[in-house]
């Protein structure tokens, strides 16, 4: 037995070994990005080609394992927006090069990017080029911002008006023996109408349909002053779907000339460029590695980063946890250093109690310090309700939020079980309603009142958060509340936002609270270990991407079902995504 001891602790000691010399085989045969020099007369080229989060997740390595294969863009909105800040008054940065086919972000990530850009010409007189292949009316709105737009003369421009198409699963569920037994708050909290309904219901209707106009309106807005159109030229090219080829987008002043890719490399060398290597070209995630943001001030502003689905618990960088983003604001309450707060909220809402937990962080923490929230793409249920307690509240107009209502949902699927697998149950309890909820047998009435009563109860807390927070009565708060989504620029009439801007905007309505001239500023929480979260998560978002990549534009609906399995409780959440293209 000693010996199969000694042998055993002999073994794993050469194992150890041998993992620790593949791996330092492995760092050493890859290639470690360096810090790319910044030339004179250097473009930087903007490629938004990734899924752009609010910052950058952190990647020590950043490795690339081939040199004869493009690197994509990793940089986070945080990293664009100081490198196109940085470039205005960098001497070697010649102007902006907007490299743009389909940018997966959300249009108010768009917004921000579009404003700094339009600063950026503003401050600086350096020139802006886009170019794009296809243009979707995401990617074009982003364009429109540029000196001149180009466009590939095979290419297109899909100038058609914004829609949402919501899939509805009633049919299915019917055919499968499954009833979904809902409970909820608000008349157009619809993100039960998909489980129990085979359309839109005329309230839901009504919400996205104001909604889209709004955000709509204001591109158009936008793209009308930047090309020298009317809001009316666009939406009757739109209605008639007149710009079907490149040449039609020119006819119209959609863009200014038709080049192949060469042909804008020449374009840029007219203007004094020097394009006979790469360098010349210079990426966000390199440039950023060229400057520092660091300032130095008399004060200190943390900003918290809350992004995504709020749940129980941890957490990590594309999830709201309750525990996590309530450490983050508790410490940046108690740090003497920190003189005002931003929550950079983007987040369409989750756990019901989770954002609760937040919310009272927010709220002791705007009694010592200033605290402001800065809105995304979403900020809406529980992301409108861990906002609602700031002293300022700051969105785009294209933010989605509002959407105060709540809900339940529990499947009864026991016609499935019975009648179509032959699965029957039985139960032996202590009292007359110990199984319940039980997805094997529907709610009895008085279990159903139960559950009921306790979405009644979270609404009626919910709209008393938002009157405290926002000085309104609850009977207001209702009258606007009952789950309806709003654009930013909605919210700030009917007064769920005090301002409409960016990021930026929050940092000084922060600094002016303070009474802070200068500030430097710290992000939280910190980042989760890249390293962990490569080994904790390595299999899980492989078979993601698969799946992903395998069921193209049926992956997310089919998603959105899984979610069921994290939704225990009381939610707070928006009824569904609106993607814009």
């Amino acid at each position: 037995m000693l010996g199969s001891f000694v042998g055993a602790i002999i073994g794993l000691v050469i194992i150890f070994f041998i993992i620790i010399g593949i791996f330092a085989g492995l760092v050493k045969s890859i290639k470690t990005k360096e810090v790319q020099h910044v030339y004179s007369n250097s473009i930087l080229e903007i490629k938004l080609d990734h899924a752009i989060g609010e910052r950058t997740q952190e990647n020590p390595l950043n490795i690339d394992f081939d040199d004869n294969t493009p690197t994509h863009e990793t940089a986070g909105l945080n990293d664009i927006v100081a490198s196109i800040r940085n470039a205005a008054t960098d001497s070697k940065i010649k102007g902006i090069f907007l490299d743009l086919g389909s940018i997966p972000a959300g249009i108010s990530t768009i917004q921000t990017i579009r404003k700094e850009l339009k600063d950026f010409k503003a401050s600086s007189g350096k020139f802006i080029i886009a170019y794009g292949v296809d243009y979707t009316q995401k990617s074009y709105y982003l364009a429109s911002v540029a000196d001149k737009v180009y466009l590939y003369p095979e290419g297109e421009i899909f100038m058609k008006g914004l829609s949402v198409e919501i899939m509805f699963f009633k049919k299915a569920l019917d055919k499968l023996g499954i009833q979904m037994q809902v409970f909820r708050h608000g008349r157009f909290k619809s993100f039960v109408e998909p489980y129990i309904m085979d359309k839109m219901s005329p309230d839901n209707r009504l919400q996205l349909r104001g909604l889209i106009s709004s955000i709509w309106d204001d591109m158009l807005t936008d793209i009308a002053a930047s090309r020298h159109l009317t809001v009316g030229n666009i939406n009757e090219l739109a209605n008639n779907l007149t710009i079907n080829s490149a040449k039609e987008a020119m006819e119209h002043n959609l863009v200014d000339s038709l080049l192949y890719p060469d042909e804008v490399k020449a374009k840029l060398k007219k203007m004094g460029q020097t394009l006979e290597n790469e360098n010349t070209f210079v990426g966000v995630d390199e440039y950023r590695k060229s400057f520092s943001t660091y300032k130095t001030g008399t004060g200190k502003i943390a900003i918290i980063y809350a992004a995504g689905d709020i749940i129980s618990g941890e957490g990590d960088d594309q999830t709201i946890g309750s525990d996590r983003i309530s450490r983050a604001i508790r410490e940046a309450r108690l740090d003497n250093s920190v003189k005002a707060i931003v929550l950079r909220v983007n987040s369409p809402g989750g756990d019901g109690i989770a954002s609760d937990m937040i919310w009272r962080e927010v709220a002791l923490a705007k009694k010592e310090k200033p605290f402001v929230v800065s809105m995304g793409d979403y900020a809406a249920s529980g992301g409108y309700y861990i906002s609602c307690a700031a002293d300022e509240i700051v969105a785009e107009p294209t933010t989605i939020t509002g959407s105060i209502g709540v809900f339940g949902l529990l499947p009864n699927a026991k016609e499935l079980l019975e009648d179509k697998l032959g699965i029957t149950t039985d139960t032996v309890s202590t009292n007359a309603h110990s199984a319940a909820p039980s997805v094997s047998y529907p709610l009895e009435p008085k279990e159903a009142m139960v559950l009921q009563n306790a979405i009644e109860d979270f609404y009626h807390t919910f709209l008393k958060r938002v009157a405290d927070g926002r000085n309104m009565s609850i009977a207001n708060v209702d009258s606007i509340g009952q789950g309806r989504v709003w654009s930013g620029e909605q919210a700030r009439k009917i007064g769920l936002v005090d301002t409409l801007g960016s990021l930026k905007v929050a940092l000084q309505i922060a600094a002016n609270k303070a009474h802070l001239s200068s500030y430097n500023t710290e992000e939280l929480p910190t980042q989760i270990n890249p390293f962990h979260k490569l080994l904790k998560n390595f299999s899980a978002e492989s078979g993601k991407t698969l799946l992903k990549d395998a069921l193209g534009e049926i992956y997310e609906p089919l998603e959105d079902i899984t979610k069921f399995k994290d939704m225990k409780g009381v939610q707070a959440r928006m009824p569904y995504d609106v993607s814009i293209q």
